[in-house]
């Protein structure tokens, strides 16, 4: 299974692809979509939108997981990252790709195993799991793996827990 991850960010929109067989997921590609800090936000979002749609066109994942938005302490930062969360789920809608939306609770539970672990805790799991021989660069992108990951994580526990229920129901 393909799965793309998006971590939402006006400025910097980290995204990472890995496949998964249900056992050990692997990297595909990653990388980040930029926009301009002095251009209109219609035209930020605009980018962002074509951006992500290209790449689901072009990468054809079977599921697209995006980070939630959970806490801000900046109202204006989170306005402005709700209207990208937007961008990209319309973008994701469009496509018919499945959609699934984690916490950053939910990530940082399903890539460490501990909901409260700090950013580099996050990506250094990122290196490991993936098994690569650095961090990916920027943290946007290595951010967008970790949230792939989960997903992976999160569809392998269902199939497992739905796979079980139906065994046991004969």
């Amino acid at each position: 299974m393909k799965i793309l991850g998006i971590d939402p960010g006006t400025a910097i929109c980290g995204w990472g692809l890995i496949e998964s067989d249900g056992h050990e997921p692997r990297i595909l590609k990653c990388g980040v979509i930029t926009t301009k800090a002095k251009s209109p936000d219609a035209d930020r979002l605009e980018i962002i939108y074509d951006s992500v749609c290209d790449i689901i066109k072009k990468e054809k994942p079977e599921a697209v997981a995006v980070e939630q938005l959970f806490f801000f302490k900046n109202q204006k930062t989170v306005m402005t990252v709700s209207q990208t969360r937007g961008a990209i789920v319309l973008a994701v809608q469009k496509s018919r790709t499945p959609l699934f939306e984690y916490t950053p609770l939910q990530v940082k539970q399903a890539v460490v195993g501990y909901g409260r672990a700090e950013k580099n805790q996050v990506q250094e799991m990122v290196k490991v799991i993936l098994h690569l021989k650095e961090i990916p660069k920027p943290d946007d992108a290595a951010d967008a793996l970790a949230i792939a990951i989960c997903c992976s994580q999160s569809q392998k526990n269902k199939s497992r827990a739905f796979g079980d229920y139906f065994t046991n129901i004969k």
